[in-house]
């Protein structure tokens, strides 16, 4: 019986998704070409409420935790462990008025209502990771113009999403990249915990009464004398969480 309604509302829940992606698709569009950033950032801060609405139809309880004030005058570089596209949604709507923009490889820049059109137009950097030099040189050019608007980078540094909810190691070259490019930017560490179930039966049926857990931790600043040493302390607070927070869940 599990089974059957998990079926069920997966097939309601990807209507109302699909149909939330090309509704936003269009006034994305509308708001991007005739009223400028800020109407295209709103629309699509709303687009990821939305998805977030539309999890709530298969029961996913998401809770967000958020206990630092941090600035809006500053650019901040958000380190995000990585278990699903569920990731995303959450830190752009819960941080929106951190104009979180995201390292993104180029495959997404197509093909997907709304996603793809944001991805392109709304300030995000698309690399091809089958060319890594090509990729430093754009994620250098993405830092500064972030830096220089005082907007916030989101990089997911493990890579590759974890199947099973396990961190897994970073990769460090685009980290640095970062930290040379947006020299005055707070380090903020945020742990997502049970996004990597939604995947679990490759998105369906999709799982019911997940429990969507993503945790803010407090900023840090960038140790420019050692970035490897910063790296790897940063590392090891950031899975010493997730692993903590998957005991508790």
């Amino acid at each position: 019986m599990g089974k059957i309604l998990a079926y069920l509302l997966s097939l309601i829940y990807y209507l109302a998704f699909g149909s939330v992606l090309v509704i936003f698709h269009i006034l994305q569009w509308i708001t991007f070409n005739g009223f400028g950033y800020q109407a295209h950032k709103s629309t699509v801060d709303l687009l990821n409420f939305f998805i977030l609405r539309c999890l709530n139809l298969l029961g996913t309880r998401i809770y967000f935790k958020n206990e630092n004030k941090l600035p809006t005058d500053r650019s901040l570089l958000f380190v995000v462990n990585h278990q699903s596209t569920y990731d995303i949604p959450p830190i752009i709507w819960y941080l929106r008025k951190h104009h979180p923009k995201f390292i993104s490889k180029k495959e997404l820049g197509k093909g997907i209502p709304s996603v793809s059109f944001n991805l392109r137009h709304g300030g995000s950097v698309l690399i091809d990771r089958k060319k890594p030099k090509e990729a430093l040189t754009l994620i250098h050019r993405f830092g500064k113009e972030i830096n220089h608007k005082k907007q916030s980078a989101v990089i997911f540094p493990e890579g590759t999403r974890s199947r099973d909810g396990h961190p897994k190691k970073f990769q460090k070259s685009g980290l640095i990249t970062l930290f040379e490019s947006m020299p005055e930017a707070l380090v903020v560490p945020i742990s997502v915990c049970n996004s990597w179930k939604f995947g679990r039966s490759n998105y369906f049926p999709m799982p019911l009464g997940v429990k969507l857990e993503v945790t803010v931790h407090p900023p840090l600043e960038i140790n420019h004398n050692q970035p490897l040493d910063f790296i790897d302390t940063l590392e090891g607070y950031l899975h010493n969480e997730i692993l903590r927070n998957q005991k508790q869940a």
